[in-house]
């Protein structure tokens, strides 16, 4: 479990979250091509005489955490997918659907698509002042699953949860300027932020007992000295540093300054401070190998999620007005792209996970006591929505769902759901014996060459199984510490970027040999810009200024010419390398570097998750990258490691110099979180500091004209490529196999995409 809270905590620290794709938010908005005729609303065909009843799905493992508000994994949020719903979805492209309810036509791959049945229409008004309002109205024939109607008063107490000082789940819900929002989380402190500022020879006992504040610094002496002791354990492992009881000489190498002489529970305590003593805040962003909440006693570990009035009393958030039983308004200070994609809330019965007698809009009560969602935490094992499924159990990791004769598009066609926990080695196996009908396995020549021969050589779809791949929503990288592979104290210097252009050049140059021995030319394509392929914003080979990623000498000449074999580019990479060394202050003689200029290395090392066999798409790489930078002098180590968690630390302490990972993406390109001097990525992964890229990046954020972002984020992209921290590598592909003897495939939702998923029309969907 602690391996899990781990993953989870670096999945989050990468990924843009946004509200859209979180819990229960893919399956409400039916399309059907332009020119048919959407399936009746008010009933659906029984499963006809001789058909399966049943389609099962072999999936990864869950937590056991089904809510919209606390799951813990995604495969938790794909049956929530099936399960809730939410205010509006998006189309095969990631652009949200506004008019779902009106119905909006929209062309893909030279079809159109008319999405319509969707839960709400919404309207996007910018206001003199310069404030912008979102304004909502739902559907009014929704019921959940238990009959009891849905009005606009669940999608604001769902809402509201969401922007409880105290949450502490899944949502990026808080990062919008939404009008009154911050003055309403800040009248409210979590306990445990203000006994540790209280400090410890507190008097005043008027919020909390002095007992609780005993436990609390208790607390902090026990498992958060331990918590402190996990990473010194950890930095003296990675050869960071040696075993120094000295902490201040320890603790900058994962961030902190701590004075000379300082104890662990010393560091904690300024952690604590940094972090306002949200303990499952440093336990996601700090990292080490234990679980803060297995250190740190349940009673006091909890005192992060209890609310505490401080100042004037704020009740409600001003900019969220309901404005009827099916309608309310949203209103931000100011333009924020991510908006459209974050109000798309998950509609959450209020009945069921509040307290309907808690709720009374006009006197500012919401459905439980601000500062309080001890009602809501406590329904996390049996979620409740108006999807097209209700949840049925959860027993022996296999979670059963049961047809909603109450969806509002139809009863589904198919009566049971089961998703059946298992090892992405035992997928096809599963698939191929009967035992599951659809898999998402890891898609890679080995898994061709399985499927192929169960197809008995028919392809990936035959007549055992179907395959359709869609492209995965992230890339693979190589990433570069600027703050650790650098020539004197500036990263952002000439001389250091040419030492990491020197690098990033020789492993670029290998991509393609590494993508086509991994993947297979068919499943995975080299890309050249910092960015996936699935976004409207990456560029394009017929765009102007297009060019192959670390492409160009130091005099900004081309390396290669076109009709060069293979060792030709090898070789011209090799020489190229060595000019951008030799402009970064090294040492060349003789063809070779023989010395590092002050504040630089002859050898870097890169760190790889293989297993210690090479087992990942960017070894091979790296590998020969590796060979070519030894030849001329220059020695880049590679670190090929079993250990994810391993990895992660060393990037979370900003210790690793350089490593091999890759980025979930989103619909919306917003390079905040990744690039910017202020995001939480760029602090633990590139450091880079660039006031250009700053201003560009905040430039795209607040327009809505795509062209002009695209422009904006190319020109941002050239100057992560000029600072070389990024070495973009592969763009793979998904596959998600069905079995063609159980599945009725035409009845599968037409052109699938890395957005639409196979379940959008799930309602229709049918068994043979």
């Amino acid at each position: 479990m602690k391996n899990a809270k781990k993953l989870l905590a670096l999945l989050l620290a990468l990924v843009m979250c946004l509200g859209l794709l979180a819990g229960c938010n893919n399956s409400n908005s039916a399309s059907t091509p332009a020119d048919s005729t959407p399936s009746s609303s008010d009933s659906a065909d029984q499963p006809e005489e001789g058909k399966l009843d049943t389609l099962t799905i072999g999936t990864s493992y869950f937590d056991g955490k089904f809510s919209s508000f606390f799951y813990t994994n995604d495969y938790e949020n794909q049956v929530l997918g099936l399960v809730c719903g939410s205010m509006y979805g998006i189309d095969r492209v990631g652009a949200p659907v506004l008019k779902a309810l009106t119905g909006e036509t929209r062309e893909y791959n030279g079809v159109d698509y008319t999405y319509d049945n969707g839960v709400s229409d919404v309207d996007v008004v910018d206001n003199p002042d310069g404030t912008v309002t979102y304004k909502f109205k739902m559907r009014e024939d929704l019921v959940f699953s238990d009959g009891e109607p849905v009005t606009i008063d669940d999608a604001i107490f769902s809402m509201y949860v969401q922007l409880d000082p105290t949450f502490d789940g899944i949502s990026s819900l808080t990062s919008l300027p939404i009008v009154g929002l911050a003055e309403y989380q800040n009248s409210m402190k979590s306990k445990s932020s203000l006994i540790g500022a209280a400090g410890r020879d507190n008097t005043d006992f008027t919020n909390w007992t002095e007992e609780e504040q005993k436990a609390f610094w208790a607390a902090v002496d026990d498992g958060g000295a331990q918590f402190v002791q996990g990473i010194v354990d950890y930095l003296v492992e990675a050869e960071a540093n040696s075993a120094d009881d000295d902490l201040s000489v320890v603790a900058p190498n994962w961030g902190f300054e701590v004075p000379q002489g300082a104890t662990a529970a010393d560091w904690f305590e300024i952690i604590g401070n940094q972090y306002d003593w949200n303990f499952a805040a440093m336990e996601a962003e700090i990292g080490n190998s234990d679980a803060l909440a297995d250190l740190i006693p349940e009673d006091v570990y909890s005192m992060t999620t209890e609310g505490i009035a401080v100042g004037e009393d704020v009740p409600n958030i001003s900019g969220i007005q309901r404005t009827g039983d099916y309608s309310m308004e949203v209103t931000l200070e100011h333009l924020d792209v991510q908006a459209q994609y974050q109000l798309g809330v998950t509609i959450n019965p209020l009945h069921y996970y509040g307290d309907a007698a808690q709720y009374d809009y006009d006197n500012n009560k919401f459905g439980f006591p601000k500062g309080d969602l001890s009602i809501v935490r406590d329904k996390t094992s049996v979620p409740v929505g108006f999807g097209p499924y209700t949840f049925v159990s959860w027993e022996n990791n296999t979670v059963t769902l049961q047809a909603n004769p109450n969806y509002y598009l139809g009863e589904p066609k198919i009566k049971n759901i089961v998703w059946r926990s298992m090892d992405d080695k035992d997928l096809i196996p599963a698939l191929e014996a009967g035992t599951v009908d659809i898999i998402s396995p890891s898609y890679n020549k080995q898994a061709v060459e399985q499927i192929t021969q169960i197809n008995n050589g028919e392809g990936v779809t035959g007549s055992v199984i179907t395959t359709q791949s869609v492209a995965n929503l992230g890339y693979g990288y190589a990433g570069i510490a600027a703050k650790n592979i650098k020539v004197g104290d500036d990263s952002g210097s000439e001389a250091s970027k040419n030492l990491r252009r020197a690098i990033c050049t020789e492993v670029a140059v290998y991509r393609s040999l590494a993508v086509d021995s991994y993947y297979g030319s068919e499943l995975a394509n080299v890309i050249n810009y910092p960015i996936s392929d699935t976004s409207w914003a990456a560029p394009q080979v017929t765009d102007e200024g297009y060019r192959e990623a670390f492409s160009v000498d130091v005099n900004g000449d081309p390396i290669y010419t076109d009709g060069m074999s293979a060792e030709e580019r090898y070789a011209a990479a090799q020489q190229a390398a060595l000019g951008f060394l030799e402009a970064a202050g090294y040492t060349v003689e003789d063809g070779k570097v023989t010395a590092a200029p002050e504040g630089a290395k002859l050898d870097y090392t890169v760190t790889v998750v293989g297993a210690g066999i090479g087992d990942h798409p960017a070894f091979l790489a790296l590998s020969e990258a590796s060979k070519a930078l030894k030849e001329i002098g220059f020695n880049l180590v590679v670190n090929d490691i079993s250990d994810f968690s391993q990895m992660s630390n060393a990037v979370n302490a900003g210790e690793a110099e350089m490593f091999a990972m890759a980025w979930n993406a989103t619909p919306d390109p917003d390079m905040y979180q990744i690039y910017h001097s202020q995001g939480g990525s760029n602090e633990k992964s590139y450091w880079v500091k660039d006031a250009e890229l700053d201003e560009l990046i905040m430039a795209a954020r607040n327009s809505n004209d795509q062209t002009y972002r695209k422009t904006i984020y190319k020109e941002c992209l050239d100057i992560v490529a000029d600072w070389a921290v990024e070495i973009p590598l592969y763009q793979r592909q998904n596959a998600i196999c069905f079995s063609t003897e159980r599945v009725n495939i035409d009845t599968l939702t037409p052109a699938i995409t890395t957005y639409w998923n196979w379940y959008s029309d799930i309602e229709k969907l049918e068994m043979n």
